[in-house]
């Protein structure tokens, strides 16, 4: 059985506004190897929060080693105040693959604790369900004690249903008291998506330059499931990525291929706020 790996946050809630202290903080000379006074006076969190909030923020990509990441400077360039649907979205990208970023992905996403389930492979099967369905599709799957369950995944509902966290993303909705739907994701500007596309692309195909569309479509823990979105969709944006010269498309005969024109990810990164209208 697998570990859920939701203890990270202690008994504390996704809130951007605490990541944005955070983020500040790992700005400076001394990041977040400062010491705990000096991080509970320049953040306002108390003792017990600071580390807690270092591990959101850590997990949603914005922080490593201490400081900021490349993905979390931008951030904080262009979005302060962490209000941009493009952070919101970056964040969730992060989170979905738990603790291990954008490692050789697990057979199972169980593997890699309950976000990585929740995102990969139960809310594909379930694009409704309530809190009861969610905890009890949990309970074969993780070692945890069936008690224990509920309480660590009402963080991850709460970061996708909550304003303070990520609902403006909308991967679920709550539709009523304890039910849920997905479906209606309110996807990020195309530039975000390109990014995804290439960190994903990093990680699963290395150096090749063009891959299959199929692959794409059919990628584990890849872009579909990411954006909460079917392959029809996904083709509207690769269209539309073509146009931005992020990708180029053969189409004429099949199997159809992506070549990928982007230099860095990074720099579609920077170019999605710059395009976030």
């Amino acid at each position: 059985m697998a570990k859920m790996q939701l203890h990270f946050n202690g008994n504390f809630s996704l809130k951007k506004e605490e990541i944005k202290r955070i983020l500040e903080a790992a700005s400076e000379e001394k990041g977040l190897k400062d010491t705990l006074e000096n991080l509970m006076t320049k953040t306002g969190l108390g003792n017990a929060k600071v580390g807690k909030i270092k591990s959101w923020a850590t997990r949603a990509g914005l922080v490593k080693d201490n400081y900021l990441s490349p993905e979390g400077k931008i951030v904080l360039k262009y979005d302060f105040s962490l209000k941009s649907n493009i952070t919101d979205w970056l964040m969730h990208f992060y989170l979905s693959f738990g603790n291990e970023g954008l490692k050789q992905i697990p057979e199972n996403p169980a593997e890699w604790g309950g976000w990585t389930y929740f995102i990969y492979t139960f809310l594909p099967e379930n694009p409704t369900f309530s809190k009861n369905d969610l905890f009890q599709n949990s309970i074969s799957i993780f070692e945890e004690p069936a008690k224990v369950i509920p309480e660590r995944f009402k963080y991850i509902l709460r970061a996708y249903t909550e304003p303070q966290a990520l609902a403006n993303c909308q991967i679920i909705q709550e539709i009523k008291t304890d039910k849920y739907q997905t479906g209606k994701t309110k996807l990020p500007n195309d530039y975000l998506i390109g990014y995804f596309l290439a960190k994903l692309w990093e990680r699963d195909f290395n150096q090749e330059t063009s891959v299959l569309t199929d692959d794409i479509f059919s990628q584990k823990m890849g872009i579909i499931p990411v954006l909460g979105i079917q392959s029809e969709t996904l083709q509207q944006h690769l269209n539309r990525m073509e146009s931005l010269g992020i990708i180029e498309q053969r189409r004429t005969v099949a199997p159809y291929q992506i070549i990928c024109r982007w230099d860095q990810p990074i720099k579609l990164l920077e170019k999605a706020y710059g395009n976030n209208q």
